[in-house]
């Protein structure tokens, strides 16, 4: 159980089994799903928590893989959803040039092809506001945001302090810090950084006709550009959400344009499947790149999420990526924990980073190559993914092997 002493005047120490430093959808989920079982944990936030539930919709959402949803669950999160996340049951895979037609070979991923939904849809609000109810709802976890701490790691323990006069003390540190993490970088955990030259535009679009759970992911020389279902509201009954690429001058140039031109390039790329379209909310530009850490693994430390790994968007797999981190970090701690094993142990922590780093690895070369591969106007590799992708379509077994993966079950 988590303890507290008094230390003083105005100084309060609290002992937890595991410390989180980030409170993001990857160290927030982290903490509800141990505590959910038992663990005391801490969550260390430089931004206060509130402010993250921006009450605007604000066209951003995430892709939640299956196995994403099973843990989301398991961490009491995915009731507290304030709206019912939106299902992604087929996939159209096209190749094109912005005002043409697709190329006709084209790969479906249909409900055949799973048992489930492909994945689900949920606001980046939504699920900001249901990790802050569970977080807020559960006695065994201590939250400190906003807060600047400093931190002293050694074979010993781990110590954190506010400079508000708040002590934590901890077996282990979870840096789930986002790609600049700050605690990765103090442990001296070096980085490979890998820049794309394309930046991402994010926007939520209403449209005329139904997506039918539809989402359609279109190769264009610029960068891949995708639509992928959300669900709707009483204003805009039909809606969806925007992921697109391109080179970043030409990204900074379209999220620059008057709604009209907007819509027009819009359109240029999505064609007349969802009939007539209309931007809603903010247009968000952020510059792509991946990068690696090194290693996962430092004296009574892990990383965890955007502080690992970060990969291109072509495939939807960043956050899902970093909810394989916390499926395996959370089944690795609760059973040392229930064992009452010392949660810092270093051949614990070996024992995370060989479950995850490869894998990681493998989707970072993965992503990697699929944009290498796509994002060009080259007739030589044009030629070779369309019959890459009219190979997979006529494949069934292949078809579905490929789902699987995606889904993370």
């Amino acid at each position: 159980m988590s303890s507290m002493t008094e230390q003083g005047a105005g100084e309060t120490v609290t002992d937890v089994a595991v410390c989180i430093i980030g409170a993001g959808p990857v160290g927030a989920t982290l903490a509800c799903r141990l505590a959910r079982d038992g663990v005391p944990v801490a969550v260390v936030d430089r931004a206060a928590l509130p402010p993250m539930e921006n009450p605007e919709f604000d066209g951003r959402a995430y892709a939640i893989a299956a196995g994403s949803k099973k843990l989301l669950e398991a961490a009491g999160v995915w009731d507290h959803l304030p709206q019912i996340a939106c299902p992604i049951e087929d996939i159209l895979v096209t190749d094109g040039r912005p005002g043409q037609p697709p190329s006709p070979l084209s790969l479906e991923f249909t409900r055949e092809d799973s048992a489930q939904p492909f994945g689900w849809m949920a606001e980046a609000r939504a699920l900001r506001v249901a990790l802050n109810a569970t977080l807020h709802n559960s006695p065994l976890v201590t939250v400190l945001a906003p807060a600047e701490v400093s931190i002293v790691r050694n074979e010993n323990g781990v110590t954190v302090k506010a400079t508000d006069g708040r002590t934590l003390r901890a077996q282990l540190l979870v840096a789930a810090d986002g790609r600049g993490s700050r605690t990765r970088s103090q442990a001296g955990i070096p980085i490979t950084k890998l820049a794309y030259g394309q930046s991402g535009i994010v926007c939520a679009i209403a449209h005329e006709h139904p997506h039918d759970n539809g989402a359609l992911e279109h190769f264009l020389p610029g960068g891949p550009f995708a639509q992928l279902p959300m669900t709707g509201t009483a204003e805009h009954p039909y809606l969806s959400a925007i992921v697109w690429s391109e080179k970043d001058a030409m990204a900074q140039r379209i999220a620059a344009l008057p709604e009209e031109q907007f819509k027009r390039e819009l359109k240029r790329r999505i064609g007349d499947r969802l009939g007539d379209v209309t931007p809603v909310g903010r247009r968000w530009v952020y510059p792509l790149a991946a990068q690696y850490a090194h290693h996962y693994t430092a004296t009574r430390l892990v990383l965890a999420g955007d502080a690992a790994h970060g990969i291109h968007p072509i495939a939807g797999q960043g956050l899902n990526l970093g909810f394989r981190d916390v499926i395996a970090l959370s089944d690795i701690l609760l059973t040392a924990y229930a064992r009452g094993e010392d949660l810092g142990n270093p051949a614990l922590l070996s024992c995370y980073q060989a479950r995850c780093r490869p894998a990681n690895m493998m989707m970072f070369m993965a992503t990697d190559a699929l944009d290498r591969l796509f994002s060009n106007d080259n007739p030589v590799l044009r030629l070779a993914r369309d019959v890459g992708i009219a190979t997979v379509q006529r494949l069934p077994r292949l078809r579905k092997a490929f789902v699987k993966h995606a889904m993370g079950v």
